[in-house]
């Protein structure tokens, strides 16, 4: 046995939902670099193509398809898809979502709620359903779901989203449990305040970056390519022992947030 821990994904086979850009690009990228052949998902083709030839041009072995994991049989052909392209399923990445609620949790309207858990929550509940069968006919596999410190304290403004992340590690947590015995790892990454598109409306705006910023230790948000170093942990046999945890990535805004706010 080696004395150092193994990164190495040669021969296997990522999916990533949410895949296109932000963090999980930069994962699609990190585990293609560690030789895995990828397969990147989201709602948009040219996104996808975008994807795809990012990841051909670094020298990775790619492939992207259109799926909505809203839909059963969306995610279902997606699955299918991945194994008809590169033989099976390793490692499965949740990382679509969605938000479109801003501002005081009762101001909600169901409509909100539907939408929201039943892509950050159900959706990565069908993609696990449909990928562990495959995992265990190759022995195993890691199931990443992207969490989010908004799981483990409530941000102003994103009440509906915080539940939904919430459940995100409780199911994380349970199926960790459930799958072990398949040689299947579960685990979550819970990102803070991380520089993508979807956050946008953090950053763009100077007033509003400096009061975010203001509840982080490290005074910046990360990168995306920040939290791709715990997803490749994840997704390696390095993490053979590791399930059921929340990998918190945060620039220290959950642990201090409170004592630098001022």
């Amino acid at each position: 046995m080696s004395a150092f821990p193994d990164f190495d994904l040669t021969e296997k086979v990522a999916l990533i939902t949410g895949g296109t850009r932000g963090i999980g690009l930069a994962i699609a990228r990190a585990y293609a670099a560690a030789g895995a052949r990828v397969v990147v998902a989201s709602r948009k083709q040219a996104n996808v193509d975008a994807a795809v030839e990012t990841i051909r041009s670094e020298g990775g072995e790619a492939a992207g398809f259109v799926a909505h994991t809203g839909s059963t049989e969306a995610v279902a052909a997606l699955a299918a898809r991945a194994v008809d392209t590169f033989g099976g399923v390793d490692i499965l990445v949740n990382n679509a979502a969605t938000n479109p609620h801003f501002g005081p949790l009762l101001t909600a309207e169901e409509s909100h709620w539907d939408k929201i858990l039943d892509v950050n929550v159900k959706g990565y509940f069908r993609m696990i359903k449909v990928c562990v069968p495959l995992m265990q006919e190759r022995g195993g596999g890691k199931i990443i779901n992207m969490a989010s410190i908004a799981g483990r304290i409530p941000l102003p403004g994103m009440g509906v989203y915080s539940v939904s992340k919430a459940a995100v590690i409780m199911l994380t947590e349970a199926l960790a449990v459930e799958l072990a015995a398949m040689n299947i790892q579960v685990n979550a990454i819970a990102p803070g305040l991380v520089k993508t598109r979807f956050s946008a409306a953090l950053w763009q705006n100077p007033q509003i970056y400096e009061a975010v910023i203001r509840v982080v230790p490290q005074r910046r948000m990360a990168e995306p390519e920040e939290i791709a170093g715990i997803a490749l942990y994840l997704a390696s046999p390095a993490a053979a022992f590791t399930t059921g945890a929340t990998m918190v990535v945060d620039g220290g805004q959950v642990v201090g947030g409170a004592q630098v706010s001022g």
